[in-house]
């Protein structure tokens, strides 16, 4: 108990969503005392993001969740049937006509995405491109929906111990310097650090006075599984009208439409079957019939913002109270795991005692221009989406672009995150990316090490040089020995799955070059502590 009869714990995570989750498994993996409050009594149901790109997959992975994301993935596969073909958006009029199942491309279950809705053709990417071919683990865990995600994660965090405190509304907080008194609707309580996981309307970023700055919208855009009397009235795929866009599939009943109203709507208002009904038949100029609504449907829009600053004092924002956007490209989730992958166990260092506060300075700068790409990847494909002649012609010449196989590959890569990386010191290619599928000889994985957390140092020196030199991190950093390949000779992976040194030789300067990394990124030695941040 704090000083003043409050509760007090290292870290108070506010939502319950799956960044929210993430960051409070990875905090209590490396050690920090955690709470997750969340508003709502029970997990939200409505329809977001489907499917999580390849470093959310590898981090699922490395935590031992990979197994379960592949069942889920298996399982969806079962349900959709078979995929449908790619969308060339010259050729899919709002008009068109359903293309019946046997006409489909069979056999084809490669996870690309789309850009503006132009599905990316899996026979065009050249997937032995070495920054795809690199990360092919995880690629069986990729189309897992949001929901799914929370399920698994809200397992993994029940595993841990962690509490979830449904039904706790943050109303007000103070930074008192050494923690954060924390008002809620059931009572107070003390924390050493606060961080917003709640969302694009976050409470915690608006009672910190963060700004907000961005884009407005310009449109409304809806999602949901519905029941349809007549589908062969709509095109399978998306398809493009002036009055808007709409996709169809690829499950059984989902429909998403798009129309550039300026999103006037009130997005808190709940989604009625009556209202997709009348979008769905704006959009695509039919008088489609919708008889069903099949679990809670989505409005969103547009909206571009991103948080003026990720931290201020003892708070910290993640996940969409960072930053918000359309969901076209399926950014958003993943964005959101890699602030809290990101952040995690840095804060989990600071607020224990072993790491200087100065850490979490990197959260910001290595979260930050990621996050602005996203934005204006998302942008990108409304200015191309729009119904307007200018952007039919522009998706023309994007369309003829991404129909190349250099094209392709490159969306693909951009989609999937393969090429995300951070501006780390050193000359090594891997450092400042994620770590590649680096397979041992005793057939484990390295991911497969990092199922507790922490770092791990891949070590395939005879003697054991690596490993030896991080001694005095023992319990924070994990030495995977390996006889196997001769480079790289060895690999620091952060608790993120960030290369933050690796080397092909062992000689004085690849040493002191790992010291340096160690002092960095792992904290300080056992045996130097830091005033813990409570």
């Amino acid at each position: 108990m704090g000083p003043d009869g409050a509760e007090t714990v290292d870290v108070t995570v506010v939502g319950a969503g799956p960044v929210g989750l993430v960051l409070a498994a990875e905090l209590a993996l490396a050690g920090a005392a955690v709470q997750v409050l969340e508003r709502r009594t029970e997990p939200d149901e409505s329809m977001k993001a489907g499917g999580i790109n390849i470093p959310t997959a590898e981090a699922l992975d490395r935590r031992g969740l990979l197994p379960a994301a592949e069942q889920v993935q298996r399982e969806l596969l079962a349900r959709m049937g078979p995929p449908t073909r790619p969308t060339d958006a010259r050729q899919r009029p709002a008009d068109g006509r359903h293309q019946p199942a046997a006409e489909r491309k069979a056999g084809e279950t490669r996870f690309t995405g789309h850009f503006a809705g132009m599905v990316l053709d899996p026979d065009l990417v050249d997937w032995s491109d070495p920054d795809l071919a690199d990360h092919t683990a995880a690629a069986g865990a990729r189309l897992v929906p949001q929901r799914e995600l929370e399920a698994l994660l809200a397992d993994h965090l029940a595993r841990l111990g962690v509490p979830v405190r449904r039904g706790v509304e943050v109303t007000a907080f103070e930074d008192t310097g050494d923690g954060v008194l924390v008002d809620t609707d059931v009572g107070p309580l003390r924390t050493g650090w606060l961080v917003g996981c709640d969302g694009g309307r976050s409470t915690v970023r608006r009672l910190a006075g963060i700004g907000f700055p961005g884009t407005d919208p310009e449109l409304t855009g809806h999602l949901a599984v519905v029941d349809i009397a007549d589908p062969e009235k709509l095109a399978d795929g998306w398809a493009w009208s002036a009055q808007g866009a709409y996709r169809y599939g690829p499950q059984p009943g989902r429909v998403v439409t798009v129309e550039f109203d300026g999103a006037h709507h009130d997005r808190t208002a709940p989604v009625t079957l009556d209202d997709v009904q009348a979008s769905l038949r704006r959009v695509s100029g039919t008088d489609v019939t919708l008889t069903a609504l099949r679990g809670a449907a989505t409005r969103w829009t547009d909206n571009a913002r991103q948080a003026a600053s990720y931290r201020s004092g003892r708070v910290l924002l993640a996940g969409d109270a960072a930053h918000v956007h359309s969901p076209f490209g399926g950014q958003g989730l993943n964005l959101g795991v890699g602030d809290a992958m990101n952040l995690g166990w840095k804060l989990a260092a600071v607020a224990t005692g072993r790491a200087p506060e100065d850490l979490l300075d990197t959260y910001d700068a290595e979260r930050r221009p990621l996050g602005a790409w996203v934005l204006d990847w998302t942008r990108a494909q409304i200015g191309v989406l729009r119904g307007d002649a200018k952007s039919a012609a522009l998706r023309e010449v994007v369309a003829d672009l991404l129909g190349t196989p250099s094209g392709a590959t490159h969306a693909v890569k951009k989609i999937s995150g393969v090429t995300q990386h951070i501006d780390l010191p050193g000359d090594h290619p891997l450092i400042g990316r994620y770590a590649p599928d680096l397979r041992l000889n005793d057939g484990t994985r390295l991911a497969d090490h990092g199922h507790t957390g922490g770092f791990l140092l891949l070590d395939r020196t005879p003697d054991g040089t690596f490993a030896r030199h991080a001694a005095p991190w023992a319990g924070r950093v994990r030495r995977v020995a390996d006889d196997g390949p001769a480079t790289p000779a060895g690999v620091l992976v952060r608790p993120d799955g960030v290369v933050a040194w690796a080397c092909d030789t062992a000689d004085p300067d690849t040493v002191t070059q790992l010291d340096a990394a160690l002092h960095r990124w792992a904290g300080a030695p056992h045996g130097v502590t830091y005033e813990p941040a409570r």
